[in-house]
């Protein structure tokens, strides 16, 4: 393991690395990775399109079409590498930022700004992707993961889940309540911590006085840190970890030191609370930029590969926007037509009371 220096984290500690910042490959006993340069540029490939669509909604926000958006930049490999782990039978459960593992699952990138332009709840059915609705509740999520899990244990299935939360979610009740459960009956979740060390405004040295992935053991089941920003690192590790859960080991718990480059969401204003020299040493360790230069000395990849990428990420970009534009507006009484699948006494009734009250304003508009 590589040791991380005193700058990058308030408490030392070890990650698992298997690709530097400057794109030099390296091996790890524990976590091997064999993988071709074909796989490689696929992953390239994600990352890229990923950020470019992150970057195309973050501008539809500031022009009025999205109410709010929820950056990943920066984050990318740790939601690339994770997702790409995943078997087709295991199931996700996201916060509201994993639109690089809703991209592994494919999801198309306009059905996730359907939620954000207030269209709908979530555009995609989560039975069909094996990846359930983004959980705007922070830490819910893990509680809800961590009883599918033992659902699927008491099936027989020989799937696992893993459910995506981040270093503020870690001080959550639920967060804690579900460490508990999934140890105590040893189900086959992998708990995956964003680290990003912000917490909306708060620092992680305010939440934590020992590395976030060193609480597992407190719990009974393994934890590691991972560079988050090492697409061959989560890779890795996530593989292992599901692999862990899937042979009936228990729980397992990554975190993936990262972090966020851009704000919490686009109703943040990060330059209040941190330093812009933060900022400026974290972009000499982009998740992309260590791929591209892997990729570029080994000979792996030109210049024309490099371009295709960018041109279609253009192509995304617009595709994305012209879906975000035509999105129809929902009626006000659409929203009760999907909280239960069969209908509801209740929901039938609040219906007509909703027709009623409507139907007034016209009444009133004849007069």
């Amino acid at each position: 393991m590589v040791a991380v220096s005193s700058m990058d984290v308030a408490t030392s500690s070890e990650f698992v690395q298997l690709l530097t910042p400057e794109g030099q490959r390296l091996e790890n006993p524990e976590y091997p990775l064999e993988i071709t340069p074909e796989e490689v540029r696929a992953l390239y490939r994600d990352l890229a399109l990923v950020r470019r669509f992150d970057v195309e909604a973050t501008a539809l926000q500031r022009q009025g079409e999205l109410g709010i958006w929820a950056q990943l930049l920066g984050q990318e490999a740790a939601q690339i590498g994770s997702g790409r782990a995943l078997a087709p039978g295991d199931m996700v459960f996201p916060t509201y930022r994993e639109h690089g593992v809703a991209w592994c699952r494919g999801i198309p990138p306009e059905k996730l700004l359907e939620l954000f332009r207030g269209v709908n709840f979530g555009g995609w059915d989560p039975g069909r992707h094996n990846f359930s609705l983004y959980t705007i509740v922070i830490g819910a999520q893990t509680l809800h993961a961590t009883g599918y899990a033992m659902g699927m244990q008491r099936d027989g299935a020989e799937d696992a889940v893993i459910v995506y939360f981040g270093d503020g979610a870690s001080s959550e009740g639920d967060v804690n309540e579900a460490f508990i459960f999934a140890a105590s009956y040893n189900a086959p979740v992998v708990f995956f911590l964003q680290n990003n060390q912000w917490a909306i405004s708060v620092p992680e040295e305010r939440q934590s006085r020992i590395p976030l992935f060193q609480r597992a053991h407190g719990f009974g089941f393994p934890g590691v840190r991972v560079d988050g920003n090492d697409v061959l690192a989560c890779l890795a590790v996530t593989r292992k970890a599901l692999q862990h859960a899937r042979e009936g080991q228990g729980p397992f718990l990554i975190e993936a030191f990262t972090y966020r480059m851009g704000a919490h969401t686009t109703s943040d204003d990060p330059t209040r609370y941190r330093l812009a020299s933060e900022l400026e040493t974290w972009k000499l360790r982009d998740p992309i930029e260590r791929v591209k230069a892997y990729l570029s000395r080994g000979g792996f990849a030109d210049s024309s590969f490099f371009d295709s990428v960018e041109s279609e990420g253009d192509e995304l970009a617009a595709r994305v926007r012209a879906a975000c534009l035509s999105m129809p507006e929902p009626k006000p009484i659409d929203i009760f037509d999907q909280p239960y699948a069969g209908g509801s006494p209740l929901v039938d009734e609040e219906r007509a009371t909703f027709e009623h009250y409507q139907a007034g304003f016209a009444e009133e508009g004849g007069r």
